[in-house]
Formats: C-alpha cells, sequence, structure tokens
C-alpha cells in the first residue's frame, strides 16, 4: 500500500463516495492496549496543556503530536491495530488536550475572585460540557463530515492524517521530541519551577521619570510556543507588550506623579497616586484596559461569527437526512450530557432552583450554538486557530446579563456563574476537537462509534486532570502582583467582567479605554485579541516567544532550499513540542514535589540570582535548541 492519501481525500467526490485509505476488512483499531496508551496520552497532554496554557496564554493542538508518539507507541505494543489504532490514539490525546484549552479559560477565574473550588464541582461542569459538546457534534456529523466533504477542508485534520500514513517519518519526529523533552526538562529543573537553584528572569525596571519594565523569561516551553506560532503573531503579541510596558505604563506614571497628596489607588488605598510603582500602574490600571482591549476583541469576534451562525444553523436543518447522521453511542453521550449539565446546575447553584433551571437552560442553549459553529470553523480553519475566547466571552456576558436582571450577584453567585461559564467553554473546546478527529476518522477509514467512546472516555479523564491540575496550583494561580507565575489573560478577564458587572465597581473608564482602542485595531485590520493578549500578559512572557519565532525564522533563512527548509520547521516543530512537553510536565511535577514538602530550595544567590546567569541560560537554550535542528538530515522525495 502506498504510504500517501488519494486525491479524492482533499475533494473532488461526494463524501458518501469516498473511499477511505482502509476500505476493507474490520473498523476498529481498538482493543485494551489501544485504550490504555491513548488514556496515558490524553492525562499527558491535559496536564501540559493546563500548565502551559495558564503561562502563557496560547494553547498548542495535540492532533500531530498524538499522531506521531502514538503511531511510536501502536508500533511497539499494538502493531496489530495499525493505523486504525493510532488514529484513536491520537484522538484521544486531542480529547486531553481540547478539554484543557476550554476549562483553563473560565475556571480559575473562581479562585482570582477569591473563591474555592471543589473537584466535584469542576469535575461536573467540566464532564457535563464534554459530554454535550461531543453529543451535539456527533448529530451534525453527516453534515459537517460527509455532505461538506471537499467544501470543508478540515487543515489540520488532513495534516493529522498524512501524518498517520506518512509512518516512515515518525522515527525522526520521535527523535526530536526526545530532544525537546530532554532540554525543556533538564532547563526546568534548575529554574524556579523545580530546584529554584538559577535566576531564569532576566529583569530591567525603571522607576524614575519615564517608569517601563522589560522582562524575559528563560522559559523553554514558552521558546517552543514560539517557534511552533511563528513570528507573525509573536511580533504581534510583543508588539501589545510594548504598547503596555513602553506607552501606557509611562503615560500613567507621569501623570500619576502630579497627583496631589492623599489621593490613592482605586483598588488599593494603601498606595497613594504620586507614589505607584511600576508594579502599581500595571496591576491596578494597565491590567484593566489590557481586559478592556480582550472584550472588545472577544466581542467583535462573536458578531463577526453572526454570518457563520445563521448559515450553520440553516445548512445544519436543511441537511439531507438521508444516511445515519449520528450514532446510538454519540446519542447516548448527549443524553449524558444533559443530564450531567443539569445535574452540574443544580450542585453549582447551592438549592437556587431557579437559578440551576434558567441558568442550566440558557447554558445549554448558548453551547448548542456555539458547538455547531466552533465544528463548522474547524473545518476552515483548524482547532488552533479556533476563537473560543470570543464564543465565551459572548456566552459569559449574556450569562452574567441573566444573573445581574434576577439579583443574584453576590460573592457566590458570581462562583456559579463562572461554573455555568465552565460548561460552556468546555462544549466549545470540545467540539473543535471532537470534529477534528472525526474528520481523520472519516478520512482513513476507522469506525466514527468507537471514536465516539474513546474520544468522550479521553475528555472524561481529561477533566479530572485538568481540574486536580488547577486544585494543585490554586495557591499560584490565586497570587496577584507584578510578578505571579501564572498569567491566567482569559480567566483573569473572565472574572474581571464578571466581578465588576455584578458589584457596580468595575472601573468602567480603564475598560472603555481598552474596548477602544481594541475597535481601533479593528478599524486598523490588526488581530485585536493576539494584540490584547500581549498587552495583558507580562512582558517576560511575550519576549521568549518571540525569541523562540526568531528562532524558527533563523533555520528558515540559513536553509538552502525548500525541501531542506521544510524538513528542518518539521522537525523543529517536533522539538519545539518536546520543550513544551518537557518544560510543563517537569515543571508540574516540581510544583507536586514543593507542595508535598520533598523540595525546599532557598533559592538562588550572588551571581546565580543575577541577570547575567539568565542571560548564560537563554544563550545555552537557543545553541541546544539550534543544533539538532541544523544538523537534521534532508532525505531524497520520491517523486
Amino acid at each position: 500500500m502506498d504510504h500517501k492519501l488519494s486525491k479524492d481525500a482533499y475533494g473532488g467526490v461526494a463524501g458518501k463516495d469516498y473511499v477511505p485509505y482502509i476500505s476493507t476488512g474490520s473498523k476498529s483499531g481498538g482493543n485494551t492496549v489501544v485504550l490504555i496508551i491513548g488514556i496515558i496520552l490524553a492525562v499527558i497532554f491535559a496536564a501540559s496543556t493546563a500548565y502551559s496554557g495558564m503561562k502563557s496564554g496560547l494553547t498548542v493542538a495535540a492532533g500531530i503530536p498524538g499522531s506521531i508518539i502514538g503511531s511510536a507507541f501502536i508500533a511497539a505494543f499494538a502493531k496489530q491495530k495499525g493505523i486504525l489504532g493510532k488514529n484513536l490514539v491520537q484522538g484521544m490525546a486531542s480529547g486531553g488536550e481540547s478539554v484543557a484549552s476550554g476549562i483553563i479559560f473560565v475556571l480559575p477565574a473562581v479562585l482570582l475572585i477569591g473563591s474555592q473550588i471543589s473537584f466535584l464541582e469542576g469535575f461536573l461542569v467540566g464532564v457535563g460540557g464534554v459530554l454535550f459538546g461531543i453529543g451535539i457534534a456527533s448529530l451534525v456529523y453527516n453534515y459537517l463530515i460527509v455532505e461538506e466533504h471537499g467544501m470543508l477542508m478540515y487543515p489540520e485534520s488532513m495534516a493529522i492524517s498524512e501524518t498517520l500514513v506518512a509512518s516512515e517519518g515518525a522515527g525522526d519526529s520521535m527523535k526530536f521530541m526526545g530532544i525537546g523533552f530532554g532540554i525543556g526538562g533538564a532547563i526546568t529543573v534548575v529554574t524556579s519551577s523545580f530546584l529554584n537553584v538559577t535566576n531564569n528572569v532576566i529583569s530591567y525596571v525603571n522607576e524614575s521619570f519615564y517608569k517601563w519594565r522589560l522582562q524575559l523569561e528563560v522559559n523553554p516551553l514558552l521558546l517552543g510556543i514560539g517557534f511552533i506560532v511563528g513570528l507573525e503573531v509573536a511580533l504581534t503579541m510583543f508588539a501589545g507588550s510594548l504598547l503596555s510596558n513602553f506607552g501606557i505604563l509611562p503615560l500613567i506614571g507621569y501623570f500619576s506623579e502630579l497627583g496631589k497628596e492623599g489621593a490613592v489607588v482605586w483598588n488599593n488605598p494603601d498606595v497613594s497616586i504620586n507614589a505607584m510603582g511600576v508594579g502599581d500602574i500595571a496591576g491596578s490600571y494597565v491590567k484593566y484596559i489590557g481586559a478592556g482591549m480582550m472584550l472588545s476583541g472577544g466581542l467583535i469576534g462573536a458578531i463577526k461569527l453572526i454570518p457563520t451562525i445563521i448559515s450553520s444553523i440553516k445548512e445544519t436543518l436543511n441537511a439531507k437526512t438521508s444516511g445515519n447522521s449520528g450514532s446510538k453511542i454519540g446519542t447516548m453521550i448527549l443524553l449524558g450530557g444533559l443530564v450531567v449539565g443539569f445535574l452540574a446546575g443544580f450542585v453549582v447553584s447551592g438549592g437556587n432552583i431557579m437559578m440551576a433551571i434558567t441558568a442550566s437552560i440558557l447554558s445549554l442553549f448558548l453551547s448548542l450554538l456555539f458547538v455547531i459553529v466552533a465544528g463548522r470553523l474547524t473545518g476552515t480553519i483548524g482547532t488552533s486557530n479556533l476563537p473560543v475566547s470570543g464564543m465565551t466571552i459572548a456566552s459569559i456576558v449574556l450569562v452574567t446579563l441573566l444573573f445581574v436582571a434576577m439579583g443574584w450577584t453576590n460573592p457566590e453567585h458570581n462562583k456559579a456563574l463562572l461554573l455555568f461559564g465552565t460548561f460552556i467553554v468546555t462544549a466549545i473546546a470540545m467540539a473543535g476537537g471532537y470534529s477534528q478527529s472525526q474528520k481523520v476518522t472519516f478520512i482513513v477509514g476507522g469506525d466514527k462509534s468507537e471514536m465516539d467512546k474513546y474520544f468522550a472516555i479521553s475528555g472524561i479523564v481529561g477533566v479530572a486532570v485538568v481540574v486536580g491540575t488547577i486544585m494543585l496550583l490554586s495557591s499560584q494561580l490565586a497570587m496577584t502582583g507584578a510578578n505571579v507565575p501564572f498569567a491566567l489573560p482569559q480567566a483573569n478577564l473572565m472574572s474581571t467582567l464578571t466581578a465588576g458587572i455584578m458589584s457596580g465597581e468595575l472601573p468602567w473608564v480603564m475598560i472603555i479605554v481598552g474596548s477602544v482602542m481594541g475597535v481601533v485595531l479593528f478599524l486598523l485590520n490588526l488581530p485585536v485579541m493576539t494584540v490584547a493578549i500581549g498587552f495583558y500578559l507580562p512582558i517576560a512572557t511575550t519576549s521568549i516567544i518571540l525569541v523562540g519565532a526568531l528562532v524558527r525564522v533563523f533555520i528558515e533563512r540559513t536553509s538552502k532550499s525548500d525541501v531542506e527548509k521544510d524538513t528542518k520547521v518539521s522537525n523543529g516543530i517536533s522539538l519545539s513540542s518536546g520543550l513544551v512537553a518537557g518544560g510543563s510536565i517537569i515543571g508540574l511535577i516540581g510544583i507536586i514535589l514543593q507542595v508535598a514538602g520533598v523540595i525546599k530550595g532557598a533559592g538562588p544567590s550572588g551571581f546565580a540570582a543575577s541577570n547575567g546567569m539568565a542571560f548564560i541560560i537563554l544563550a545555552g537554550l537557543i545553541v541546544a535548541t539550534i543544533i539538532p535542528i541544523m544538523n537534521s538530515k534532508v532525505k531524497n522525495v520520491q517523486k
């Protein structure tokens, strides 16, 4: 069999006439070994995505790295299951990553408003969102995957399918992922995420006259993210940080020094206006302008989706009813989502029957709406570019308006609101990952019902892992100030927005200023949300992401041919995926050991605590990343 897809995989024939890669024999790729491998990968990618996403505000799709790692494990332990087993494993990896990409947007906001999360609350709303998202997406499978074959291109699904059939490339990819994991893990062990024996933050802060801040965190997982997302995204985010740290912050600092004695910071009466430092300005003022930018970016994104929402609903309702549009398992999953969703609504509402019923119905309706849109957009732009933030912000605003109208405005009500929001964002994120994985299943010839089952299992496992990770990190996630360990840009926006509207203490001037800046960016045809996240994130984060993107540019510019460039960039992405996995997994292990009292580092001192030491680690990280990629061997391409 040729190790390539037919041209019909990309269109040219009706979906019902497409002959998949595996067209004869059993459609099943699953057994106990495949399930165990899939669960392991779901756990790894859920934990890794939760950690790195809360750190950077960005998440990395798991489909391709999942297919590479899964191919290696299937070849070693379940070879007889072949490409169909590999497909199930990559789907489960995507399921773990998808649930993390959703939950971390909202659930940590509960901690930011000063409340606590019980595992039961987080688990119920997460599982409800997982099952409902999969169930609804399963119902529209026939329309999105079969009838629209060749019209909805599913770019990431096709890349995963090509990766699965080109099994000879898995060895090199695994090697580079292993190298990246080793580099990321080694640097993480010696820095603050683990042993804390050396400084890894280059920091320059000016507190006089023109106040500014320039920092860079030498973090392998952030450098890896920068390499993966590329120069355009990284540079756009860094531009937001430049505006924040060298434009808005100094401007507020200048006017604050003109303030009279007695005027104090609006949310911190212990600090007078004319005595504010860089951290005070950033935390009490610039932060809220950034929140306004993200709010306008999310709402603009949601408004731009209105035509897609209308067309998606209309075309779904008009889709042909012949054939099996869903499956018995898909229907059972949907019913499970409805039951668990309502149960979660009653649990988080604390006995308020009216809240449980009305908020659950509104959450289910909004989830239904945006799940269909997410499935369709995945077919157009892929899961990596899915505008989950915009859809979530629009949903949160509507649910918040319901709560305010009903008079549910105390902190406990705010917690319930955010938990309902967690249900919605989980359903949206899972729908994207599910649609991507089912398209791969359709292309390679797997069984839809089997993927339904395995993907649901990975989602439930992912919920347990992500909620557990958030609870483990709760003390660090709830920290405030200039140098917090986790930036949480989306969760910070959700907490700021809901708490401010409910209490009536939202700093509207700054929110409006940020919103106007977002509108200006939109009118200039600039990516509002990307700039806004860069504006909100610490410049230490966006600067190292930019370094990662520049490493990729260096690799591309020094390649002598397109074939060489493609090979080196592909290996670089594999290595970067390893950096992300190594940095996040080892960092999470370090935090577990710190919480357990096994590690009690006193912190770096002397030269180890200096900027010079951080520069040395940065140079070492860059060199260690570039050398393996530059030494990549370009294989002859068969025509």
